[in-house]
């Protein structure tokens, strides 16, 4: 590991060299914005708490740490610009509508080309791509002529051709603390002590507005063109989805997740190949942002409590081990979508009553909310999908007494 340098916090005080980028959040004019700069390789530049890469940025503290990554590495961004031009869209320039990430995150490398040239570290928060994607439910749809290959969409053999963009958080404070409600004093002193005081500037530099915290980040899957997504001529199908690796991954059958998610994709391909577009949102929220392991826990109280796993004691279960039912936090979700310029969603391929109300308060129409296929919910996910139901999922059919709650069991712990 080569010499180590002396340390200077962004935190201290008598800091006079800080000659940061300023940052007028929600300007639409990206210059007058400003450039987010989040490295660490000159801690004079840097505007923003945190770092990029969310989680792994302890990753390549451990590459640096063990002499694998030069500390002062710099991208060479030839040819990795967007594969697609997204926005600008009018969103961008309103500082109510975009809170949880950097609309201009995909176009530094152009943007601000002069001042990289300079010396200045700033890196792309998102990225574009293009890709052809296999799902077996996929190609079983193609077989039963659900899907048309239709050689542009849905090539001959299966593949799905999409457009992909992966989104790294970046927060503005303040609007993420009117957002959720709070004030940005509690927010940040919440954000310190709940992550063991790991950014200090959180409670000590007010004036550094934006934070990139060290939390999983969401991927866009573009089904169609993307010119349809913005044109209200065209219809647009949306899923918005959060991870849950033992189902969309490895096919666990207590939940819907995977089943939902394929539903989603066929819908987005069909109204692709109506003329519109479909967009799969994945958020890395596992576990309803609690983490896996907490869901493990609460699978094993489910199943294992007086009576079997049921559905009028599941959402208890979960608050008996992680002391809350949800820490999703929807309000941040629209974000990405008017990143993209939506502003209306003909078919919504979504039960959640979260989600519906957090973008209709963000100002997006709803048109059609689509439930998951009553043959396509496993039997042991019918105590997670009824009790939701309950609970104010959206349904066409009736919504689930008590009494028909407390006669919907899962299987024991097998």
């Amino acid at each position: 590991m080569p010499k180590r340098r002396h340390i200077v916090l962004t935190s201290h005080s008598n800091r006079s060299g800080l000659k940061g980028i300023p940052v007028q959040w929600g300007h639409g004019d990206p210059f007058q914005r400003g450039a987010i700069v989040a490295t660490v390789t000159d801690p004079n530049h840097r505007n923003a708490i945190g770092t990029h890469s969310g989680s792994y940025a302890v990753y390549r503290a451990l590459a640096v740490a063990s002499g694998v990554l030069d500390p002062d590495h710099r991208p060479d961004f030839t040819n990795t610009s967007p594969a697609i031009a997204i926005g600008p869209h009018p969103s961008w320039a309103d500082p109510e509508k975009i809170v949880s990430l950097d609309p201009f995150g995909a176009l530094v490398g152009n943007l601000y080309e002069s001042q990289i040239a300079e010396g200045i570290d700033i890196r792309p928060t998102i990225a574009v791509t293009r890709a052809h994607i296999q799902m077996p439910e996929l190609l079983e749809a193609v077989r039963q002529g659900r899907i048309k290959e239709d050689g542009e969409i849905v090539k001959p053999g299966g593949d799905l051709v999409v457009t992909k963009a992966a989104v790294e958080p970046v927060w503005y404070l303040p609007g993420v603390a009117q957002r959720l409600g709070v004030s940005e004093e509690d927010l940040r002193y919440a954000l310190f002590e709940q992550t063991g005081g790991m950014f200090p500037e959180l409670v000590t530099r007010f004036d550094v507005k934006v934070f990139l915290p060290p939390i999983g980040g969401i991927t866009v899957y573009i089904v169609g063109d993307p010119d349809a997504i913005t044109d209200p001529a065209r219809p647009l199908a949306v899923r918005v989805h959060d991870e849950c690796n033992g189902s969309d991954v490895f096919g666990s059958d207590i939940c819907t997740c995977r089943p939902y998610l394929v539903h989603g994709l066929e819908e987005c391909i069909a109204t692709a190949q109506q003329g519109g577009a479909g967009l799969i949102i994945y958020f890395r929220k596992e576990g309803r942002a609690l983490g896996e392991v907490t869901k493990f826990l609460v699978y094993n109280a489910r199943k294992r409590q007086e009576g079997g796993d049921r559905a009028d004691a599941y959402f208890a279960r979960t608050e008996c081990v992680a002391g809350v039912q949800d820490v999703r936090f929807q309000e941040l979700m629209p974000d990405v979508l008017h990143w993209l310029g939506v502003t209306r969603i003909d078919r919504f391929v979504s039960m959640s009553d979260m989600k519906y109300n957090a973008l209709v308060r963000s100002g997006i129409e709803i048109v059609e909310r689509v439930p998951i296929p009553d043959d396509l919910v496993p039997p042991d996910a019918r105590v997670e999908i009824e009790a939701k139901k309950a609970a104010g999922y959206y349904t066409d059919k009736v919504t689930p007494t008590e009494e028909d709650l407390a006669r919907v069991k899962g299987r024991g712990l097998e």
